[in-house]
């Protein structure tokens, strides 16, 4: 499997990454380079061919309380409520093989072994339908609606539930 643990050495190339994939969302290298320093096994990198193409972070969060985009998160909260990702990212060209899918078994499993009893994100630039095929629904929380505004038009909070799930 191409994806692997995100090292210190990549992060230069993943924000060459967010700075293409994300033009309407960027972020400063500063977040990645806290979210690797507080908790890196949610933190992946994607080579093909010895060429960065993707990368994934995650990490402990409140539910219904999404992180602003581009911010510190100052630590990890005592007492996470759910397993939180941040960004799924892949270049175009990576796109379609099966490498989300691969993500998202992956941050499942870990969340599972964590002891989480859900993933959740906020779904942007039109990824609710990759999300909601492996797992996730949209979910709504009383209050979040301005905040949501502040990722883009069409942003949704999203989970999966793991008690019950057991793929």
């Amino acid at each position: 499997m191409p994806w692997r643990a995100m090292v210190a050495q990549d992060l230069a190339k993943v924000q060459i990454l967010a700075d293409t994939i994300h033009l309407d969302h960027p972020e400063e290298p500063q977040v990645f380079a806290e979210r690797l320093r507080l908790y890196p096994e949610g933190c992946l990198a994607l080579e093909e061919d010895g060429r960065l193409i993707g990368y994934a972070l995650t990490h402990p969060w409140h539910f219904g309380t999404p992180p602003k985009l581009n911010s510190l998160l100052g630590g990890i909260p005592a007492g996470a409520t759910t397993y939180y990702v941040h960004d799924v990212a892949l270049l175009p060209e990576a796109r379609g093989k099966g490498h989300a899918v691969q993500a998202g078994e992956r941050l499942v499993r870990h969340a599972r072994d964590a002891g989480f009893g859900n993933l959740s994100l906020v779904a942007v630039n039109n990824s609710q339908a990759i999300w909601e095929r492996l797992g996730f629904h949209v979910t709504s929380v009383p209050g979040l609606e301005a905040k949501l505004l502040t990722y883009g038009p069409g942003a949704v909070l999203m989970v999966r539930e793991l008690a019950q799930d057991v793929s």
